[in-house]
């Protein structure tokens, strides 16, 4: 595969479960080292994932991945893909390097090889010490590692990674954030499920955002972000002017902070500030998050998908 050619691209991909639209008219085309796949609970994100898989078939339009379409041979197509459920679906009763050697064999490595990689990969993943202790006896962040190292073992083309930082404390998602960064800094392709926004803004380079099914936004995360305006987060001590009463976003101790959209508004501001005797105390200029982006979308993200 080159690179990173035109890693997954879809046309007119459409789902249904019933009386339920799953994925509708989908269009896209996908070529980065790390692409973040978005969405609320219920908006398509898993029925993709399965759909590039070729786990569920679709009713209509045409999906590819790596040059190949999902559909035509799709046994070949897995062993170039590595896969990172969501759920925990790990035999308790096996050690972790029992279970890695084990899937790098069923992805058509010989025992030998099999048993090299899964020692390379358990050392990528911070998990060689561990290797002979059972599964049953990991931390959750230790299982999501362990899932991680599976995906990887036989070296596939592309990466697909469902919330791989689902339950984790803010230490965990940093390692196993820095597990997927290091796996797209060595240059693999990463496609991954997130509704963990602030990780997707610091691992993907583009993002697909699926609201009800349908295909909202799509673009590298930088021209995404950049593209809405700047405003400013303005510090006031003193009494805020009735009129920018609504655009009080908070108050932080003595100060009153204040959402201002443009240069030309925050100089009204600081004039009604003066003017009422009070100071400004601190001018600062922001850009909406990724984050900020989503939620205007679909809204507050509920759980998992």
């Amino acid at each position: 595969m080159p690179a990173h050619g035109q890693v997954i691209s879809a046309e007119g991909l459409s789902k249904r479960y019933g009386e339920t639209v799953a994925l509708d008219d989908v269009t896209f085309g996908l070529d980065a080292p790390a692409i973040g796949l978005l969405g609320a609970n219920g908006a398509g994100k898993s029925t993709l994932m399965k759909a590039l898989l070729g786990l569920v078939r679709p009713d209509g339009g045409r999906l590819s991945v790596i040059g190949r379409d999902v559909t035509d041979g799709p046994g070949e197509l897995r062993r170039r893909l590595g896969y990172m459920p969501e759920g925990d679906a790990l035999p308790l009763d096996m050690a972790a390097r029992d279970l890695i050697v084990q899937m790098a064999e069923l992805r058509g490595l010989r025992r030998r090889a099999a048993v090299l990689r899964a020692s390379e990969v358990l050392f990528q993943v911070g998990l060689e010490e561990e290797r002979s202790r059972l599964i049953r006896t990991f931390s959750t962040g230790m299982r999501q590692r362990t899932k991680l190292a599976q995906a990887i073992v036989h070296s596939p083309d592309l990466v697909i990674l469902d919330e791989p930082m689902s339950g984790l404390d803010p230490l965990g998602r940093r390692e196993v954030r820095d597990l997927v960064l290091g796996l797209r800094d060595a240059g693999k392709t990463v496609f991954f499920s997130s509704h963990i926004l602030q990780d997707a803004e610091m691992i993907c380079d583009r993002v697909a955002i699926l609201v009800s099914g349908r295909l909202r936004h799509l673009g590298s995360v930088h021209d995404l972000v950049s593209s809405k305006p700047r405003w400013f987060e303005v510090a006031i001590d003193g009494e805020v002017p009735p009129r920018w009463a609504a655009e009080t976003v908070s108050n932080l101790g003595a100060h009153a902070l204040v959402r201002v959209p443009d240069v030309e508004m925050l100089t009204r501001l600081v004039a009604e500030v003066a003017d009422g005797g009070g100071q400004v105390v601190s001018v600062w200029p922001r850009r909406d998050t990724l984050e900020d982006l989503f939620l205007r979308e679909v809204g507050e993200p509920e759980g998992r998908t």
